[in-house]
């Protein structure tokens, strides 16, 4: 019976290097943005109790990762800021201040580390004293003044020397507005990384504990995406993409592996996913009891966000990855 069969599917699985020479996914360190917390101070290196391996770094300490990371070949890194309590207010106006903590890290890595590439979030959260993407008013999160903030933060970065700017609030018409102003202004090389479907999920806390920016009342459902819908994510990334974003995102990316494939399918344009802060820590944690082989479990965790369609992969894990695929 066995000599009738004519497809032996194992015959490509025998060795190692029939496995590697019909792979049909490949995880590159070309693919990676390294996502790094910043905070005020000098020789300061915090650990986030939530995510084991992850701190929050002055920017002289900034500057020592970012060159480790540059060093092992990763493109880009992107920046978060820990912002003080007492420069928050209900507009998040430090977001724009040309001496603010991200516009002088930018400043800093561009002067130095030239050749990484920088992403700048845009968002109002880690500033608003509200602990909303957007200024909140009677409860209510305000689209369009928080689009008018949004763009001045855009500028602030661009000045800065920003190569990235990735708005991550899911405001109505942001990346058309800010595309507009760069391009005013003469900004008309940053590109604009957009979050196009950032759902509300419970994946981000272990984020919001690193900057201290989940919000003080309320939730995000109404300006974020409902994690039951797929279809509207091709609309807001169709949208995105008409109002001028150069890549899109999908964010988390374990959970969203479908959604990632839906919009792949559909555009032209690299897509990004953001392994997310609650991916992370779920490994680590897992990976400390000693349930899982955390190297492997991350290594087929990232390669099925590439299998899915992602171009990009923004992720904690990033510099483990690069020691792994340097070695």
């Amino acid at each position: 019976m066995s000599q009738d069969l004519i497809y032996r599917p194992r015959r490509l699985r025998r060795t190692e290097a029939l496995r590697q020479l019909v792979q049909e996914t490949q995880l590159r360190v070309q693919d990676l943005i390294y996502p790094l917390f910043v905070l005020e101070g000098e020789n300061q290196r915090q650990e986030v109790e939530s995510m084991p391996g992850c701190y929050r770094y002055s920017l002289d300490l900034l500057l020592k990762e970012v060159e480790e990371a540059a060093q092992l070949g990763i493109p880009a890194v992107a920046l978060f800021p820990v912002v003080p309590e007492e420069k928050k207010d209900p507009t998040g106006r430090e977001c724009f201040n040309p001496e603010g903590l991200i516009q002088r890290c930018v400043r800093r890595i561009k002067q130095e580390i030239p050749e990484i590439l920088v992403v700048t979030d845009v968002a109002l959260d880690p500033y608003n004293s509200d602990g909303h993407d957007g200024i909140v008013r009677d409860g209510v999160i305000l689209n369009d003044e928080t689009v008018e903030i949004l763009v001045k933060q855009a500028l602030s970065q661009a000045e800065a020397g920003t190569d990235i700017v990735a708005p991550s609030d899911m405001m109505d018409g942001r990346i058309g507005a800010i595309r507009q102003a760069l391009d005013d202004q003469g900004y008309t090389d940053v590109a604009i990384l957009a979050y196009s479907a950032k759902y509300a999920s419970a994946f981000y806390g272990p984020f919001r504990d690193a900057l201290g920016s989940a919000p003080k009342s309320g939730d995000k459902k109404t300006y974020q995406m409902d994690p039951a819908n797929a279809r509207e994510a091709i609309k807001e990334a169709e949208l995105d993409e008409a109002e001028g974003a150069d890549m899109l995102m999908v964010k988390p990316a374990l959970a969203y592996l479908d959604i990632i494939y839906r919009i792949k399918e559909s555009t032209d344009l690299p897509v990004a996913a953001y392994n997310v802060s609650g991916e992370y820590a779920m490994i680590k944690a897992a990976e400390q009891k000693g349930w899982i082989d955390g190297k492997k479990v991350m290594l087929e965790s990232l390669l099925a966000m590439k299998r899915a369609g992602a171009d990009i992969i923004l992720t904690y894990f990033a510099k483990e990855v690069a020691l792994i695929l340097k070695a």
